[in-house]
């Protein structure tokens, strides 16, 4: 139990964590894996080699110093969080290593002012806060039982592969037991795990799921990152692409994830996405067509040019037989003219006029972070209630807009 002077004690570190959280976290970081080298096979190392995780890492641990005395106000976040690490299949006992290298890295990065005082509180507060996830990481185990009969690793077969642009390909993947998958809720992600020769390692990255529940199969839709072949970032990716098949097996976590379909909403629907952020979105949007939902549907994309979106051939068939759906396109480069509902630049709102009279909508947000950010401003800035955008940004959690 966290006693009221340690709490004081915590909060007079926040200071210390704004300034160097990212430096105690990278040294935390290097501490664990250097002494547990099987927690490589858990944690993505192209996060690890970006910065993005030591990033995501800091800015939690200064959240929830800053709210010490009142931790369940950061339950989105913890509840963002929890499901990335079920989806992981993070476990309890895996509390206590990651507590011991904090604690450490703590007193080696502050060195002689990492008083006894100072170790104390953030033991209890590690303590505290290990014991709120973990506690509602239970709870999620639970929900995924009963909603899909599994947790942790399954194998899947790869029963299609197709190629939906120059840039992303989607894998259809449908258990090898045979039995019928439950439904998941559209927006929701799942793990795929496998192993790079490269690294000599497990390695598992999150996909949105882009198909809506149907009981057969789950599809996920990969964008092939370029760059560096040696960086770890993008190593999962271009490893579907070039050696994952028709006919292979794939280990997969359970469907997870906190950014789902409001589908009991009246208003109407905008979908905004840059780049890969459809895929979460396409679940949604053939989700809602196919329950024959009556509200009115907008999607907004941006991407580089034609020959990289991918989808664009569906969604045309689904806006002539929905009158419901309004489609409009944002590409850096136009090769054949602008055509209606094609726009040269990037996404900009105020060039739809129909969006004039889609105030009392809800909004769904899916790209890089900057493009979130970018709009979740820009409709706040309208009018637009906070409890009606929604978001995801994709890696680990570093935005905090709501």
């Amino acid at each position: 139990m966290i006693t009221t002077e340690q709490k004081a004690v915590i909060k007079a570190t926040v200071p210390v964590l704004r300034e160097n959280g990212v430096l105690l976290t990278k040294h935390f970081y290097n501490r664990l894996l250097n002494g547990h080298p099987e927690l490589k096979n858990v944690f993505n190392m192209g996060n690890q080699q970006n910065g993005r995780q030591q990033t995501a890492l800091a800015m939690a641990v200064l959240a929830y110093a800053e709210h010490i005395e009142n931790p369940e106000v950061l339950m989105p976040v913890i509840n963002g969080i929890g499901n990335k690490h079920v989806s992981l299949n993070i476990q309890p006992n895996q509390y206590a290593i990651v507590g011991e290298n904090l604690l450490a890295s703590i007193g080696e990065v502050l060195g002689d002012a990492a008083s006894e005082e100072i170790l104390d509180a953030w033991a209890a507060a590690y303590g505290q806060l290990a014991a709120l996830m973990s506690g509602h990481e239970q709870i999620l185990y639970k929900k995924q039982i009963e909603a899909n009969g599994w947790n942790g690793w399954k194998s899947f077969i790869v029963n299609r592969k197709v190629k939906e642009s120059t840039e992303i390909t989607s894998f259809y993947f449908y258990p090898e037991d045979g039995v019928d998958i439950p439904d998941f809720k559209p927006g929701q992600y799942l793990s795929v795990r496998l192993f790079l020769p490269e690294l000599n390692l497990l390695q598992p990255r999150q996909y949105s799921i882009s198909n809506s529940p149907n009981g057969k199969y789950y599809r996920i839709s990969v964008k092939r990152e370029a760059g560096n072949p040696a960086h770890a970032d993008g190593m999962i990716s271009n490893r579907l692409h070039d050696h994952i098949n028709e006919g292979d097996k794939i280990e997969l976590s359970a469907p997870s994830g906190n950014f789902i379909l409001n589908d009991t909403t009246e208003r109407n629907i905008v979908f905004i996405s840059g780049g890969v952020g459809q895929t979460p979105l396409m679940s949604m949007l053939e989700s809602l067509i196919s329950s024959g939902s009556k509200v009115r549907k907008t999607w907004i994309h941006g991407c580089r040019d034609a020959n990289v979106h991918a989808f664009r051939e569906q969604l045309k068939a689904y806006e002539k037989t929905h009158t419901l759906l309004d489609s409009h396109y944002f590409y850096n480069e136009i090769e054949n003219g602008i055509q209606e509902g094609i726009y040269k630049g990037w996404v900009d709102l105020e060039r739809i006029g129909s969006l004039k009279d889609h105030h009392d909508a809800d909004f769904y947000i899916c790209g890089p972070a900057p493009f979130i950010t970018m709009h979740y401003q820009d409709l706040v800035k309208r009018g637009v209630p906070k409890e009606q955008i929604y978001y995801e940004e994709f890696g680990p959690l570093n935005l905090q807009l709501n």
